[in-house]
């Protein structure tokens, strides 16, 4: 009997859509970087996941298998240079950052991590063995990832850069500079991270639409704080990435003169 529509023909087209286009416009690059993309995807599936699966602590997971995929994603697809370390560096104390504010706010806020169903469905299938709440935490640390590449390694890039403009610039000038052009870079990632949070909560967003209850109680569920949480905690983890990546970034830039 039918169960389900075949959908994975479908899938294969639009992968392969995807490769296409980043090998063809990011030509090596865009190589190296499916290549990370594969890592990444084999430290989630075949390490974090299981680790936490069978009982490991989700956060510690988390943060080792952190360790493997920025260093090995960011040197393939930007390549062995200082550039890439400083942002390797930035990235690794900007998830730092963002991981203490995550708890921080996970404990304030008495979140549980049991706001989902598939939380609950763990649960049920796993008494005991999985730390919902280390789970959410290390969610947020995990999804964080990608968006903390982009930012570091731009601002690494802007000093370098300016350095190379004006090899005279010392590190408190280049920081100045690099900063005033990072606060477009911020406003437009931040819009992004939001659209993107917005974007995978809309069906649970529409609770706000026509409801009877007011706002103030309705933000108050957990469903809905965990999402204000993880979209907060992230959003101020990405800004917290341009001043600490910038200011590595503008120390090695003087210290190369």
């Amino acid at each position: 009997y039918i169960t389900d529509y075949v959908r994975r023909s479908a899938l294969f087209w639009l992968f392969l859509i995807f490769v296409v286009m980043t090998v063809a416009i990011g030509r090596w690059q865009g190589v190296t970087s499916f290549v990370g993309m594969v890592i990444s995807f084999l430290v989630i599936f075949k390490f974090i996941l299981p680790k936490i699966y069978a009982g490991s602590d989700p956060v510690q997971i988390a943060i080792l298998g952190s360790l493997v995929i920025i260093p090995t994603t960011f040197l393939l697809s930007h390549g062995v240079n200082k550039k890439t370390m400083i942002a390797v560096v930035g990235t690794l104390i900007s998830l730092i950052v963002t991981g203490v504010l995550a708890h921080a706010f996970i404990e304030v806020s008495k979140l549980t991590g049991f706001a989902s169903e598939e939380a609950g469905f763990l649960q049920a299938y796993k008494p005991g063995l999985i730390n919902i709440k280390g789970l959410l935490l290390a969610g947020i640390i995990i999804g964080v990832l990608g968006v903390l590449d982009d930012i570091t390694i731009s601002q690494s890039a802007i000093v370098q850069q300016l350095k190379e403009a004006n090899p005279k610039l010392k590190a408190g000038e280049l920081y100045k500079k690099a900063m005033a052009v990072a606060k477009d870079h911020i406003a437009s990632m931040v819009n992004t991270l939001i659209l993107v949070y917005t974007g995978a909560a809309l069906p649970l967003l529409l609770i706000f639409i026509d409801n009877p209850h007011p706002f103030s109680e309705i933000v108050n569920y957990e469903i809905i704080a965990d999402e204000v949480v993880r979209t907060l905690v992230g959003s101020i983890g990405l800004i917290l990435a341009v001043p600490i990546t910038t200011f590595i970034a503008s120390l090695v830039a003087e210290q190369k003169t």
